[in-house]
């Protein structure tokens, strides 16, 4: 466990060093106990953003070099404001002269003029050399955009990026309303004509129905990012390969235009009727079998000539993806041939752009093309859905889900390996549900070569997951405030706290939602910062409601009153870290954390406390007459928790496909890996049967919970 504070004492040298670089030395756990990192944590993290602090002649080496890094800049490598607000900037020149400035905005026109502040900062010594700095101000009523502003420094000029971002992001499409949605984990949803997998045109059938019947207005889907092609494929949407391009196993085989012109059309629905009677007798879902059958089907329609129109499509699509897709296409077939593990790779193909990767470009192109090809017919599928979605009544369409980041090994590491963190993973401290701590073993961007690459790698993502959606949730927002980094083969315990510049992180974030006409959902669960939430919320982004973590922390320690939970926000009765509320009811997390060894207190505490909590619910459910006294009929209690929600202000509701079929599983437990089949297991009933989407459409349960969730957004005039 980490030291508690009394019992480190922390070089004054390690701490300035850590300050500047937005590297944590204390900070107070989720049971209010002030924590001082270990020196070793500090100087581990402190090595993985490029600075020696080992020892004191390292850091007083560093603290100069940071000095002088910082005044031999003539600007700053990324300037963020808020629109209808003036922004103050500093310029460094030569003591003494001029700072001739202009600013070219995204349209093409020039501002000049800007206005100059005071400031009296002594010169700097940089070699002999003073360098001045003068303060400057961008005017408030620049537009929200990327924008360039210019120095002169003698007889050349140098510039920088402007990001003006929406000073409050606002939800057109929702307007003043409240919508319900469908949350589903789309690999488990399957069809008749699936193939093993749930797909993008269930995925569309799903939004369709729930729109056009219940009058939902979104379906959130799990991350539909990219895996790995070769075997194995990583269960976890949350650990993808790439964030920037998505799994093409959801694609739906006859929906590809080509489909049709394909010869012995016969042999390719016998390998789906195949893989899907194989999908009927299993008890957990094989992502492997799946692709591979569907892959050599999309390899014989990649075959088939595209029409004049089609070609011009895909050359459109390639020319808007431009580098990013190249790098993710090579880097799968490169992984094909050599393995899902970069590291491993020979030496000169780690780096996408060494001569040898250009060379296995250049001798394989169809090998490379073919990568390009699926992630156009995705995007193709994906519009379909959505623009289907909005069609049948939807004000949001389908809400995207951002994973907080990618696997260590996969094509994003590989491609972005220079703004990404070696030598730490990603995580999470000890909490409430998760008491050991959680490693996610995902590469942190580093926040120093985000801002010098103007975050071109993050507005692209956030561009990218928002191009066929109305609205996004992003997994764990804290982190583009703050970041849990753990130091390669430490515990999750010994990690600290790593700051991002959160002005620029969510200011993209507003500013590409914005131009999508997009919501935006922030999981802010967990150990969060008192004020973050209340930014979050100025920034006009919503937060997350999970009902069983609703309690009155301020008061009498029981639920927390419908009428005081947050507006702005997505709420549910529960999450995909948690099992359905069927088995939520039963105890099966506490049974399940007991199995695997993930308590810190014996079972017996564990299962009180958590019937207690229980027991407080049924009662505020009965206080505000939802439940009758006496009932304990679980179909009555789901139904009464989720009408429980239309009581409260959130403006967005969530109802899980799993609770409204009835199913018991969990589909993740955090904190395990392979000791429980995480994101596995098929969707099933109460009975623990596999679940095919045709039969949710008539099935009475799923029909009164979509009802009741219609009721409590839109209830009758």
């Amino acid at each position: 466990m980490p030291a508690a504070a009394e019992d480190v004492d922390l070089p004054d040298s390690l701490i300035e060093l850590s300050g500047r670089y937005g590297v944590a030395t204390g900070y107070t756990d989720w049971t209010g106990r002030p924590v001082t990192v270990a020196p070793a944590t500090l100087t581990a993290v402190l090595d993985a953003l490029g600075v020696p602090a080992a020892t004191e002649e390292d850091r007083t080496a560093a603290l100069t070099a940071h000095d002088r890094a910082h005044w031999a800049r003539s600007l700053p490598p990324v300037i963020v404001g808020r629109s209808r607000v003036a922004t103050t900037f500093w310029v460094h020149v030569t003591h003494g002269d001029p700072a001739r400035l202009w600013l070219r905005l995204e349209d093409g026109s020039v501002r000049t003029g800007l206005r100059q502040l005071e400031n009296n900062t002594a010169p700097f010594d940089l070699d002999g050399r003073l360098i001045g700095e003068a303060s400057f101000e961008l005017p408030a009523d620049l537009p929200v955009g990327y924008h360039r502003l210019y120095l002169q420094v003698g007889s050349s000029d140098v510039s920088t990026t402007v990001i003006v971002a929406p000073a409050s992001l606002e939800a057109p499409r929702l307007g003043s309303g409240r919508a319900w949605g469908l949350a589903t984990q789309l690999y488990s949803v399957r069809s008749r004509n699936s193939w093993g997998v749930g797909d993008l045109t269930d995925l569309t059938d799903l939004a369709v129905w729930s729109a056009a019947r219940h009058g939902a207005g979104f379906v959130l889907v799990n991350p539909l990012h990219a895996a790995a092609p070769a075997a194995p494929m990583e269960p976890s949407p949350y650990l993808p390969t790439s964030r920037r391009f998505v799994n093409p196993m959801y694609l739906r085989v006859a929906a590809v235009a080509e489909f049709a012109f394909v010869r012995h059309r016969g042999r390719i629905r016998k390998a789906q009727a195949a893989v899907q009677m194989r999908a009927d007798r299993s008890e957990q879902i094989d992502r492997d079998r799946a692709w591979k059958t569907k892959r050599e089907a999309l390899e014989i329609i990649y075959q088939v000539e595209l029409s004049a129109g089609r070609e011009i499509a895909y050359q459109a699509f390639l020319d808007r993806e431009g580098r990013s897709l190249d790098d993710f296409a090579t880097w799968c077939a490169l992984a094909e041939r050599d393995g899902n593990d970069w590291h491993r790779w020979p030496e000169a193909l780690r780096h996408p752009r060494s001569e040898e990767v250009a060379a296995f470009v250049e001798e394989n192109p169809a090998a490379v093309d073919f990568h390009r090809w699926l992630q156009w017919l995705v995007d193709d599928q994906l519009g379909a859905a959505q623009s289907a979605a909005v069609q049948a009544g939807m004000e949001l369409g389908l809400m995207g889900d951002l994973a907080v980041g990618v696997d260590p090994d996969g094509a994003d590491a590989w491609a972005l390996q220079d703004v990404l963190a070696l030598g730490v993973t990603a995580g999470a401290p000890p909490d409430e549900f998760n008491q050991l701590g959680q490693d996610w073993s995902q590469p942190p961007w580093r926040p120093d070569r985000l801002a010098e690459a103007a975050y071109e790698p993050f507005r692209a993502l956030v561009a990218a997951i928002l191009r066929h959606t109305g609205g996004v949730r992003i997994d764990h927002i804290i982190g583009l405030f703050r970041l849990w980094w753990i130091p390669r083969g430490v515990l999750p315990t010994e990690g600290t706290y790593v700051r991002y510049d959160h002005e620029a992180m969510i200011g993209i974030v507003a500013l590409e939602a914005q131009r999508a006409g997009a919501v935006v959902v922030g999981e802010d669960l967990g150990t969060v910062e008192p004020w973050v939430r209340d930014y979050l919320h100025d920034r006009g982004l919503f937060g997350t409601s999970i009902l069983w973590f609703e309690m009155d922390r301020d008061g009498s320690g029981g639920p927390l009153p419908a009428e005081r939970w947050r507006e702005n926000c997505l709420s549910a009765v529960t999450t995909h870290d948690l099992p359905p509320t069927r088995g939520y009811l039963a105890g099966e997390h506490v049974r399940l954390r007991d199995e695997l060894g993930l308590l810190t207190r014996p079972a017996d505490e564990e299962l009180a406390g958590d019937r207690a909590q229980q027991q407080a619910w049924m009662s505020e459910l009965r206080r505000v007459g939802l439940l009758d006294e006496g009932d304990t009929d679980v179909d009555a209690v789901v139904l009464a928790l989720h009408r429980y929600l239309g009581r409260t202000p959130s403006r967005l509701l969530a109802l899980s496909l799993a609770d409204a079929v009835g199913e018991v599983r969990t589909q993740n437990q955090p904190g395990t890996t392979d000791e429980y089949p995480n994101w596995r297991i098929p969707l099933g009933g109460s009975d623990g049967q596999q679940v095919l989407l045709e039969s949710i459409f008539t099935d009475p349960r799923a029909a009164a919970l979509c009802e009741a969730m219609r009721a409590a957004v839109k209830p009758p005039a």
